[in-house]
């Protein structure tokens, strides 16, 4: 079973540049706030160091994307997201995205993520990332 990392929260509003003609979200446009939310557990300032220091990067490698419930323009949603390591290589996120008192999740997405470096060849991630973002893991089961 793995360890996964606590959940973390990030709002989303939502801008009507966002939407289709219906004021409904359009579905790539997921995609985009999932990225935001990674972005923002792993950090700005860590990724760009991890480039200019180590010439490393994050690649998606594989998505699965599950659209239960429209989203709409003028809600602040929120995107709950928890992760853990498959491999030095590999991470794996569980993302969702809640409205505004919604009782299930409207989007759900597994996303896998590797580490490439700047050849674009698979690398290992620096132990030193790996300690820092396992903090506070715990068993799926408490999470």
């Amino acid at each position: 079973m793995p360890q996964f990392s606590p959940t973390f929260s990030f709002p989303v509003q939502i801008y009507y540049e966002d939407t289709d003609f219906s004021g409904v979200v359009y579905h790539p446009n997921f995609l985009k706030y999932f990225e935001r939310a990674r972005e923002h557990v792993i950090g700005a300032e860590r990724l760009s160091a991890l480039w200019q220091q180590n010439q490393l990067g994050f690649a998606v490698y594989r998505s699965d994307m599950l659209c239960h419930d429209g989203v709409e323009f003028a809600d602040i949603i929120d995107v709950r997201t928890k992760f853990y390591f498959e491999s030095k290589y590999r991470t794996v996120w569980q993302q969702e995205i809640w409205r505004p008192q919604g009782k299930k999740p409207a989007v759900t997405a597994t996303i896998e993520m590797v580490c490439m470096n700047k050849a674009r060849q698979l690398a290992p991630m620096p132990a030193d990332l790996i300690a820092v973002l396992s903090q506070g893991f715990v068993s799926n089961e408490q999470n």
